[in-house]
């Protein structure tokens, strides 16, 4: 599945011009779907500030969240990667808070991602282990660790996810990340499998990847809850 070439196109929704894969399927895990817009006979009077819409106030929906607020509490316009705008989209300000922080992810975590890091990588309960280059597929849909051999995780496979962390100076207080504990579940399967990485030599990249993987893990999570 992991071949399979991932097609853009461009559609249009009410909130604006969005870039998305021709088959839903092929989604990245961290993105999230359109709101429904909370309809104009529902909402009298901005949903921030209470003001009352007239000719004057006119009302403006939040793209993140599909809330009504007036222009005063709904003016900023924030990139949404999340859910594939090509442009800055307006949003209110609890929402576009959030939406700026996401930014940081999209903008340097994902490269890291994709730049990979170098593990030892151990599969299930085995005495076994191998050094690998582990990255997020361009898709965002897949880990592939790659040594000797090739191993792909799917990351809609994966059920919980924890950072194993050690102390980064002899003298201790400070902590780094050194690896990683997944837990997921193949399709088709009905028995969950592990698999732990442990930084190889560059601990500095391993620790780098290991803290993006970690706020993506955040987003996964959100974006299965929505």
């Amino acid at each position: 599945m992991s071949s399979v070439p991932d097609g853009k196109k461009l559609v249009r929704s009410p909130s604006g011009l969005r870039m998305v894969p021709e088959n839903g399927a092929f989604n990245s895990p961290f993105s999230l779907g359109e709101p429904q817009w909370v309809p104009d006979k529902e909402c009298p009077s901005c949903m921030q500030c209470n003001k009352k819409f007239d000719f004057l106030t006119r009302k403006h929906h939040c793209r993140r969240c599909g809330r009504c607020f007036c222009d005063k509490c709904c003016s900023k316009k924030v990139a949404l990667s999340r859910m594939c705008f090509v442009d800055p989209v307006r949003q209110c300000g609890a929402c576009s808070r959030v939406s700026q922080k996401e930014m940081d992810f999209y903008d340097k975590q994902l490269k890291v991602l994709m730049g990979g890091g170098t593990f030892i990588v151990t599969l299930g309960t085995s005495e076994k282990s191998e050094t690998m280059m582990c990255r997020l597929s361009n898709n965002h849909r897949y880990l592939f660790l790659d040594g000797e051999s090739h191993f792909e995780v799917e990351l809609s496979w994966i059920s919980s996810m924890q950072v194993l962390t050690e102390e980064s100076t002899p003298e201790g207080g400070n902590c780094r990340a050194s690896g990683m504990l997944l837990h997921y579940k193949p399709m088709g399967s009905q028995d969950p499998q592990q698999l732990r990485m442990e930084a190889a030599e560059d601990k500095k990249t391993a620790s780098s990847w290991l803290a993006a993987m970690h706020k993506g893990a955040k987003l996964l999570y959100e974006a299965r809850d929505q």
